[in-house]
């Protein structure tokens, strides 16, 4: 039997598990794994600013692309806690990465010694596994284990703590004797998918709930398919957004208290039966509970068993995988309509596109500053539907879930429950590098940009493109917002006069400065007019010279986007609406009078 280190084991493992790309940085306690990382090859390494940085770039890798499995490597002590913020943002979205940290020596474990700290506990509630491993032997078991865990039932992420000196042992492993561990999904039975199309085809005006479990899936082309059999329109989910192309007749709109169409509440309000499938009934999408289920029945499907019921008792809770359970639904689907026993749903179906060309928000306004509406506008004419779309949250996020266009699964990628600041950057990265011949666009506010802007850097030395659109109102707009509730407006305002740029005036920092000394390129605009020039000349300058391009729009100060804080039937508008289709040119359908 070949004889290894359990370091140089461990990488082996990654490459037969289908680990191409690692984002990471080293250290002292973590220096064994990447001397065999570099020794092995095979295993492209991406250098981070800040371990969280690598743990986002994780994250935006794995989601980019069906099958993915981000790394991130981190040595010991602050390394790993730093990453903490990655596992939770990854375990809230059902996001596969593997977080691979460095410790102290076993025989220095509890002994406070440097950096050395119990990671593994500190992760535990934020994985769905995480081990110190203390014996070198047990660590290709440990990293088999890994991969299966983090594929198998609701995905998620773990994390695998290494001791140096564990790192250093030599075992007997031979690598080409090594298989992964078959995954296991839970799978939907005959019978539960005739019931709940039973129970749709009894309805009037049903809806199906498309989650992101339905994305995580690879799963759909069955959706569409199982709609368009049906004639039952579409509401996404946040995460689940790009399901259905926007633009496609049974995609009824977005619902929720932010992240929403006014269409997309107004369809979900007139439906009387709801199949979610691969959606956890987020907060900020049902909003207050008995609004959204009041006149309604609903089945769920979702792949943790647990999940059904947690927010509302279904009337139907079926555990399974999506894939397998909407393979069940369209083989259903077809027999109905074969023997023609499904109901026409053309009038309702035609209804939900008929709010959807009457119930839209004005984004057309030529205001200087520039009101953010008419960034979005620009941004839907100058990016088109192969743009994979990169946020986190804040107004930005919000205002371009409700305005931007979405038409292909994984291509709006966001950090749905977790929301870190500073998510956007190092996740677009990872997003890049797993597709580098797409066009990846980023969406940051400026509070955003600045937490984790370092980042940039690892774009410029690793020649990682991609378009940067920064809308800067010197606020962190979203709590200045939350905070009217309590009529304040305090330590939310950025501005300041920045010395060294006085032509910025009370916008403090000056960005392009900022970005171009990190070896990137940046274009600022403050009038309407230059916004669809700028993002043209970024994506050239994007192509031409392979790093990150920032677009600052500079904001009018206050901008309140629409939103509400109780329910989906009332949602404040603050803006004016559309009544001419010149008010949103760029909408989905053109304006039609109410």
């Amino acid at each position: 039997m070949p004889r290894m280190t359990a370091a140089r084991a461990a990488v082996e493992i990654l490459k037969r598990e289908g680990v191409s790309n690692a984002f990471g940085v080293p250290g002292a306690a973590i220096n064994p794994f990447y001397a065999a990382l570099k020794a092995s090859g095979g295993v492209n390494h991406t250098l981070a600013r800040h371990v969280e940085g690598a743990s986002h770039m994780a994250e935006g890798y794995t989601r980019a692309k069906a099958g993915n499995i981000g790394v991130c490597i981190g040595t010991s002590g602050p390394a790993g806690t730093d990453m903490i913020t990655g596992l939770y943002s990854a375990i809230a979205d059902s996001i596969p990465i593997l977080c691979i940290t460095g410790q102290a020596p076993t025989d220095a474990l509890h002994k406070e010694s440097f950096q050395a700290v119990d990671i593994a506990s500190i992760a535990k509630p934020v994985t769905k596994a995480a081990t110190t491993v203390l014996e070198a032997a047990q660590v290709p078991g440990v990293f088999q284990q890994a991969f299966h865990l983090m594929r198998t039932g609701r995905p998620g992420p773990v994390l695998i703590d290494l001791p140096i000196d564990v790192q250093l042992t030599e075992i007997e492993f031979d690598p080409e004797l090594y298989e992964p561990i078959p995954v296991h999904k839970p799978a939907a039975s005959r019978k539960q998918i005739e019931r709940a199309v039973q129970m749709l085809n009894a309805s009037e005006r049903p809806v199906l709930v498309a989650g992101g479990g339905i994305i995580n899936a690879d799963a759909s082309e069955l959706l569409v398919e199982f709609a368009e059999l049906t004639g039952v329109p579409v509401i996404p989910t946040l995460m689940g957004w790009g399901i259905l192309p926007d633009d496609h007749e049974l995609n009824a709109g977005m619902v929720g208290l932010q992240t929403s169409h006014r269409y997309g509440n107004a369809n979900f309000l007139e439906s009387d039966f709801v199949l979610g499938i691969g959606n956890r009934w987020a907060n900020r999408h049902t909003g207050e509970i008995g609004v959204y289920t009041q006149g309604r029945t609903f089945v769920h499907v979702d792949i943790e068993p647990t999940q059904i019921g947690k927010i509302f008792a279904p009337d139907l809770g079926i555990a399974s995988d999506a894939r397998a359970a909407l393979e069940l639904f369209v083989e259903v689907a077809r027999e109905l309509k074969a023997a023609g026993e499904l109901k026409d749903r053309s009038v309702w179906a035609a209804s939900t596109q008929e709010r959807k060309a009457t119930l839209q928000r004005k984004t057309h306004f030529d205001n200087v500053p520039l009101k953010p509406q008419r960034v979005y506008e620009e941004m839907n004419r100058a990016f088109g539907p192969e743009t994979r779309y990169v946020t986190t949250i804040g107004l930005s996020q919000i205002a371009g879930a409700q305005m931007l266009h979405v038409y292909k699964p994984r291509h709006w990628i966001n950090c749905g429950q977790a929301g870190p600041l500073g998510w956007t950057i190092p996740a677009a990265l990872g997003v890049a590098t797993a597709d580098p011949e797409g066009t990846v666009v980023a969406l940051s506010g400026d509070y955003d940009f600045q937490f984790m802007l370092e980042e940039l850097a690892v774009g410029a030395q690793h020649r990682i493109p991609y378009v940067h659109v920064l809308v800067n109102n010197s606020y962190l707009g979203l709590i200045r917002q939350a905070q009217r509730n309590f009529d304040i407006d305090f330590q939310v305002n950025l501005e300041f006069e920045n010395l060294n740029s006085p032509e910025l005036g009370v916008y403090g920092v000056d960005h392009v400065k900022v970005v171009e000394g990190l070896g990137c390129k940046a274009i600022r605009v403050t009038e309407p007019d230059q916004l669809l020039p700028a993002f043209e000349e970024a994506k050239k300058l994007a192509a031409e010279f392979r790093v990150p391009v920032v677009v600052e729009a500079i904001l009018e100060r206050v901008t309140n986007i629409a939103m509400s804080g109780t329910d989906i039937a009332s949602v404040n508008e603050f803006e004016d609406l559309a009544t001419d289709p010149s008010h949103a040119p760029t909408a989905i359908r053109p304006l039609t009078a109410s």
